[in-house]
């Protein structure tokens, strides 16, 4: 028994040290380091989208627009296009399942205009040349967080059609007044980082936590900040089906298969109409 209460000692000893040491290191990292816009970065996320906002209409510079013929074999492409906010009409929550971490995920959003026109906004790392993701560099100001402002044609297709992952596209029930908000708050934003940079964390800034910091900013207290479905947001859309964001009277299991948008992204992924035929 003492040989027991003494191993026990011993393992609370070692587990508080650990303890002590990664709060040091994260503290020093955190005090020693700065966010840049200034760094080799690789080629899909060296440009900075920014917006020029005159009255309703938003002006958006550099829209991400790339052909891909793999996941690291692409033609760059980008584009200027101007959007009236008043002709929004629709938003999106897009949900992308990671098949190699559980419970991981990327989310992101895209708005929906008037005569089928779509722009997305997600919320990534800035990944230097050379870096990969890493959940737990992502604790240590290893990576910049950047808005891209992408065409659907990009950001949906490199997922579904050469990542190869599970792709959801689903609706969101908001008043339109609170979705135009929603899409002029993520603009600021974007324009924020382009001249004040941040770091990526993977515990409290994330593409998920963003997303639902915009949306508490617009309608407060709408989602728990806490909940483990916004820290491991594989299942965020089932937490965005519970408390009724998702438009639809589907059961979330039938929503969940109508709202898979892999074989029609595929189907259709030549098709000037790609926005519009994978929501059919």
């Amino acid at each position: 028994m003492r040989f027991i209460l003494k191993l026990i000692k011993w393992a609370f000893f070692i587990i508080a040290s650990i303890a002590v040491l990664l709060a040091a290191l994260f503290t020093y990292v955190h005090f020693t380091t700065s966010p840049s816009n200034d760094r080799s970065w690789t080629t899909d996320q060296a440009i900075l989208s920014y917006a020029d906002i005159k009255g309703n209409l938003i002006s958006i510079h550099d829209i991400r627009n790339f052909t891909y013929a793999s996941t690291t074999s692409f033609t760059p492409n980008y584009y200027d296009k101007t959007f009236n906010i008043n002709k929004l009409v629709k938003v999106w929550y897009i949900v992308e399942p990671f098949s190699g971490i559980p419970g991981s995920a990327h989310t992101f959003l895209s708005f929906e205009f008037e005569n089928n026109e779509f722009i997305s906004i997600s919320i990534e790392i800035r990944k230097e040349k050379g870096e990969s993701f890493s959940p737990i560099s992502g604790l240590f100001n290893q990576y910049e967080l950047m808005y891209v402002i992408a065409d659907e044609r990009d950001v949906i297709k490199l997922r579904s059609n050469y990542r190869k992952d599970k792709v959801y596209v689903y609706p969101i029930k908001a008043s339109i007044e609170k979705e135009r908000a929603l899409f002029l708050d993520m603009i600021n934003r974007a324009n924020t980082l382009k001249e004040h940079p941040e770091f990526y964390n993977t515990l409290t800034n994330t593409c998920t936590t963003n997303i639902a910091a915009h949306i508490n900013k617009i309608t407060p207290h709408s989602i728990p900040f806490l909940s483990l479905r916004i820290l491991f947001p594989a299942n965020s859309d089932k937490l965005a089906y519970d408390l009724g964001l998702i438009d639809t009277d589907l059961s979330f299991t039938d929503a969940r298969t109508k709202y898979f948008i892999n074989d029609k992204a595929i189907r259709y992924a030549d098709n000037p109409n790609f926005s519009v035929r994978i929501r059919e």
